[in-house]
């Protein structure tokens, strides 16, 4: 029998099809409408269980969600973005399907999904950063999402990097999240553009049509000075959280998604030799975490989702 995987995003609810291999086999998609409340958000998850059903019973169902999620007593903790507050959404779909689902954060099932089948495959343990409009952080140890007593577990992206720093949306300031996430890179291109009209910059910003997380990156391979002075600040900021992450859990592999991780090798390899010199131990032991990019794209959130209604 197969397993079920659902993706619940802010905009969209994607499913699929996945057998006990992690292979997906079939898929779909269907608004979110999280401005219609969180039994409509109910309705649309039951209702995609339905089309993706095809005459076929499930062995298991998995959903990722954003937020805290509480798995044991089946309930979404909290997900500002889609108004779910201490929403018991284990009950819903049990009520409209007769599937009781498994839960989970969406960082933490991509980050399953990436252990089991994707970049971290047959390694020890697996953590995935994505480097999006936050950072969020999936950390999975011997084949099991790290997820603490309440489920909240694994916001790495919530660590003071710099005492005193930058605001994060947390509440806190000096989290990586405000120096790593391509929110924070595109802050800190507009600030050096600002401060260097000369810079090649302003023309790879005008041609693309907006100032995003590629500007500093291809201003550097023309040349520019300016450019590559943001993409090493950036890689030394992300490099710090990075370090951290490695000297605290010793990974086999640490995978990186997002649209700042597209960059691939131009910001791997900077970052691989800026953690080695900072591990602890780095000098002199023999292996060292893996730093590479993540090969499910959004895949990873409905494999990671039917893993879990497996485990």
């Amino acid at each position: 029998m197969n397993y079920l995987g659902i993706d619940l995003g802010g905009t969209n609810i994607k499913g699929g099809v996945v057998n006990r291999a992690g292979e997906l086999l079939r898929e779909a998609s269907r608004p979110t409408n999280a401005a219609q409340g969180p039994d409509a958000i109910a309705d649309g998850i039951a209702a995609l269980i339905r089309e993706l059903e095809a005459g076929e019973t499930f062995a298991g169902v998995g959903l990722g969600c954003p937020g805290t999620v509480d798995d044991e007593n089946g309930e979404v903790v909290c997900a500002f973005n889609l108004g779910l507050i201490h929403y018991a959404l284990r009950d819903a779909i049990r009520e409209r399907t007769g599937y009781s689902i498994r839960l989970g954060n969406d960082a933490n099932i991509a980050a399953l999904a990436e252990a089991a089948v994707g970049a971290g495959k047959g390694a020890h343990s697996t953590v995935v950063i994505t480097l999006g409009t936050g950072v969020g952080c999936g950390v999975v140890l011997e084949g099991r999402m790290l997820t603490g007593w309440t489920g909240a577990a694994s916001e790495l992206g919530h660590m003071v990097i710099a005492e005193g720093g930058a605001p994060c949306t947390c509440g806190r300031r000096g989290c990586f999240e405000a120096y790593a996430s391509a929110t924070a890179l595109i802050r800190m291109t507009r600030e050096t553009m600002d401060a260097q009209p000369e810079s090649a910059m302003h023309a790879v910003a005008k041609a693309n049509g907006a100032v995003d997380g590629r500007t500093a990156f291809a201003a550097k391979e023309r040349g520019d000075a300016a450019g590559a002075e943001v993409v090493r600040q950036y890689v030394k900021y992300l490099a710090a959280g990075v370090t951290n992450v490695v000297n605290i859990f010793f990974p086999e592999v640490i995978a990186f998604s997002g649209g700042v991780a597209n960059q691939g090798e131009a910001l791997l390899a900077p970052l691989r030799e800026e953690v080695r010199r900072q591990e602890f131990g780095g000098r002199y032991v023999r292996r060292h975490t893996r730093l590479v990019g993540c090969e499910l794209g959004y895949q990873a959130g409905i494999i990671g989702a039917a893993l879990l209604a497996q485990q």
